[in-house]
């Protein structure tokens, strides 16, 4: 949440950083500003509520003779959402941005006498402020000393009006990334904002101090000495950030999938089966192992949920999936013997890596499911597998749930070959079907047309309910979760045989219901439960596939999928859930890249 970018170097100021801003927007668009260090009239701010577009607009015709500048898009944590609690902030000589949450603002406040020196409801003013105070002409050692009185997570970019071309940079958990190349130095609070200017970045570590001027980066530990990043390089490029004539990036993100399970996968497979060497991880890494953790937080969480019914039904291993921010709270039951599995696409969210911290102490080996190279889950975790999504920039995911899903698939076929749970032939067979899993996409896509009708009936209604049962039960709470959160409708998501057992009541006319009966083992179940709310009125779509047929009076509509084994079904199915979710938001008139109050990554508690 909130996006952050900073700029020095020999192109324009104020460009470089709206262009960033926009391409930083999913992380928080409740408002925007920039500031930055004019020649003439020192810093310069200029900031407002709304998107990013009408900072552009507002800014459009200031003359600046700037050297360097910072700006923000937030989503807004302490303070409401007002033109004066918008970043940056300015106290005295420093202007600062600042994404994270200071935990202990109240405190130094009073401990410092900065009550009279505010003007704005935000935590991140009292550091701007804080700063100011201790100035002493020494960027280096009054950040160093004002940072250790910090509680809490941040990034923060600082600018003081005495240091022309120079901008200064912290952070504790709150991620950035940082870049220099011939036309100057920046960083941002992820890789859409720089990728344009150089392929090759550095994460900045934690408690280090960064020094950016026009031509280089320094980087100091909180001692002052001076520290080598490493030097990282981004595997896709500009083009996959930008929405290449789709008319939201979620639904160039939903037919990017294809593509994305053939990332994650190909590299994974060697001579049919399952090969991990290459990330890292041996067989060692699931020979003692008796049960399986997983955490992770909402559609991640989903992911996992997937992962263990196939890895329990398969294979017989007990697996546990947790919600990361409870899981940090209570004293999980795990040991030397628990492999832990985290899944984030971020890498950075902040109770998936509290999580695996806490795992950590207890002794469980922690192996990491992340799509951001260099991120911190990745470089915690003792072990890592990147799936290979490239940038997801709508704030619903949807490329980065499959290819997790696709993960947990690879690490399931191999826990079951070193733990001879399975055999070499049934891996080859496993693994054949995860490859077909990109084409199965490509065949459900093109019946996206059907899938559009069905949303435009149901984008009036004020409840929808999902129910399946086993691994359709699982995609249902995922498909529900995609629907509230981008359309605004209600929508719950039950195992189907628990209707008899309150839920039922909820049905009455016209209610849609979204039934998903890929299972084979338990269809004729399913059937059954859907007639129950049918009898009482309800709109039913069926999801189904197409060998499997059932009496018209059952279902109002019925989507079909593309012939697959059970266990493969959700590769489709999510495809089916996504877009329904997408036309739904679409045709109610929604910015669906951007629904209201939810930011891409959480980064802040």
């Amino acid at each position: 949440m909130c996006g952050i970018i900073g700029f020095t170097g020999t192109l324009p100021v104020k460009d470089v950083l709206i262009d960033g801003l926009e391409r930083l927007e999913y992380r928080g668009y409740d408002s925007a500003g920039i500031a930055v260090l004019d020649r003439n009239e020192g810093i310069v701010i200029k900031k407002q509520t709304g998107k990013v577009s009408g900072l552009r607009e507002a800014t459009e015709n200031m003359e600046l003779d700037a050297v360097c500048g910072i700006g923000h898009t937030r989503w807004a944590t302490h303070g409401g959402v007002t033109d004066v609690n918008a970043h940056p902030h300015k106290c005295g000589q420093v202007a600062l941005i600042h994404n994270g949450i200071i935990e202990n603002y109240r405190e130094l406040i009073t401990e410092h006498g900065l009550k009279d020196r505010l003007v704005s409801e935000t935590d991140t003013e009292v550091v701007a402020a804080l700063l100011d105070k201790m100035y002493d002409g020494d960027p280096f050692s009054t950040i160093r000393d004002a940072v250790k009185k910090l509680a809490g997570s941040f990034a923060l970019c600082i600018m003081f009006e005495d240091q022309p071309g120079k901008i200064f940079a912290v952070r504790n958990v709150s991620p950035m990334v940082a870049a220099s190349f011939p036309e100057g130095s920046i960083i941002a609070s992820d890789l859409t904002a720089l990728i344009s200017f150089s392929k090759k970045y550095f994460v900045v570590p934690e408690y280090h101090i960064l020094t950016l001027a026009p031509d280089q980066i320094t980087v100091q530990d909180m001692k002052g000495k001076t520290v080598t990043p490493e030097i990282l390089e981004v595997n896709w490029d500009i083009k996959s950030a930008q929405k290449g004539g789709y008319p939201f990036f979620m639904l160039k993100e939903i037919y990017d999938q294809p593509e994305a399970l053939r990332n994650t996968v190909t590299p994974r497979v060697k001579d049919g089966l399952p090969y991990l060497v290459d990330d890292g991880i041996d067989d060692t890494v699931f020979e003692g192992i008796k049960n399986i953790t997983v955490v992770a937080c909402g559609t991640a969480m989903h992911a996992g949920m997937v992962g263990r019914t196939l890895i329990e039904n398969k294979l017989r291993i007990p697996v546990n999936v947790e919600i990361a921010s409870e899981f940090r709270y209570k004293d999980p039951i795990i040991d030397s013997e628990t492999l832990t599995i985290v899944l984030s696409q971020s890498g950075e969210t902040v109770d998936t890596l509290e999580a695996l911290r806490l795992a950590q102490r207890k002794g469980s080996k922690v192996l990491s499911i992340v799509n951001v190279k260099g991120s911190t889950i990745a470089r915690e975790s003792d072990y890592v597998l990147y799936t290979h999504a490239g940038p997801e920039i709508a704030v619903a995911s949807t490329k980065a749930y499959t290819v997790q899903i696709a993960a947990m698939y690879i690490l399931a076929c191999k826990i079951g070959l070193v733990k001879h749970l399975i055999s070499e032939e049934e891996a080859r067979a496993f693994i054949g079907q995860l490859q077909n899993a990109g084409e199965i996409i490509e065949k459900t896509l093109e019946r996206a047309d059907d899938i559009k009708r069905i949303a435009n009936h149901i984008m009036t209604a004020p409840d929808v309910f999902y129910i399946g049962r086993g691994l359709d039960h699982t995609m249902s709470v995922e498909a529900a979760l995609k629907l509230k959160e981008i359309s605004y409708i209600h929508a719950e998501a039950y195992a189907a045989g628990e209707l008899k057992h309150g839920t039922i009541a909820l049905i009455s006319e016209n209610v849609p219901v979204i039934a998903i009966a890929t299972q084979q083992d338990v269809y004729s179940k399913m059937i059954s439960n859907i007639r129950e709310v049918k009898s009482r009125g309800a709109y039913v779509v069926l999801v189904s596939m197409d060998e499997q047929t059932p009496d018209q009076k059952v279902c109002d509509k019925h989507i079909r999928l593309p012939e697959i084994q059970s266990e493969f079904t959700v590769f489709a199915t999510a495809v089916i859930l996504q877009l329904i979710a997408y036309y739904t938001s679409d045709a109610k008139g929604l910015d669906v890249d951007k629904p209201r109050n939810l930011a891409k990554s959480v980064t802040v508690e």
